[in-house]
């Protein structure tokens, strides 16, 4: 991949653009807390070449709202449980309007 390629792919939310260090940062929290958000699963992070953590964005809104739920007394795992259903729920919203769409444009065309 190229220096080109690389900057075309930062408004990709799933590239793996932020370091270990950098993601907890922006986060500010420790990269120990980074490190127990991928032992309970609920993010798993790339690994560059040379075997680093990296975070995309769409890792980070995650590990954000995990960082919310834990600051206000959550244990990490119940948080991290928390936030694994709340994306299923939303997942399964989702899929439930695009069904509705569908049928009422096959109702529409009846």
């Amino acid at each position: 991949m190229t220096a080109d390629d690389s900057f075309g792919r930062l408004d990709d939310d799933d590239y793996p653009a932020y370091t270990m260090g950098r993601a907890a940062e922006l986060l500010g929290t420790t990269p120990g807390f980074l490190r127990a958000l991928g032992e309970h699963r609920l993010i798993t992070p790339l690994r560059s070449e040379g075997g680093h953590r990296r975070y995309s964005r769409y890792q980070l809104r995650i590990a954000a709202r995990a960082r919310e739920i834990v600051d206000q007394g959550t244990p990490i795992e119940a948080a991290c449980r928390i936030v694994i259903l709340e994306d299923q729920l939303e997942e399964a919203q989702r899929i439930n309007a695009e069904y509705r769409r569908a049928a009422s444009r096959n109702a529409a065309d009846i």
